[in-house]
């Protein structure tokens, strides 16, 4: 399934940065996401979002709709871009952040 674009919320969260995972990625599994018992698959898309009501970023594992699947809540942007790179080698060189006409480098 093709993936869409990206909204500019997730939840109730501003997303600052997102990224499609594709062959650019490469899921290592260094990450175990259990949802309702069942162990979690690949994500289709990676969302970095301000986390409501805390001081915190949610890192979000989404379907191909940007549905999120699994997330994680970070003290800070810094720690979650590190994390979505332990879950998804290349992630840190592919992060499109809105406002900016291209990925981070």
């Amino acid at each position: 399934m093709a993936m869409h674009l990206c909204p500019q919320r997730i939840g109730e969260g501003r997303v600052l940065c997102y990224t499609p995972v594709d062959s650019r990625h490469r899921h290592t599994g260094a990450t175990r996401h259990v949802v309702a018992g069942v162990l979690a698959g690949q994500a289709s898309g990676l969302a970095i979002c301000e986390s409501p009501g805390s001081a915190g970023f949610m890192l979000y594992g989404c379907d191909a709709q940007w549905s999120v699947l699994t997330d994680t809540w970070h003290p800070s942007l810094a720690e979650a871009l590190a994390q979505a790179e332990h879950e998804y080698a290349g992630s840190s060189q592919t992060w499109v952040y809105y406002g900016r006409e291209s990925a981070k480098s």
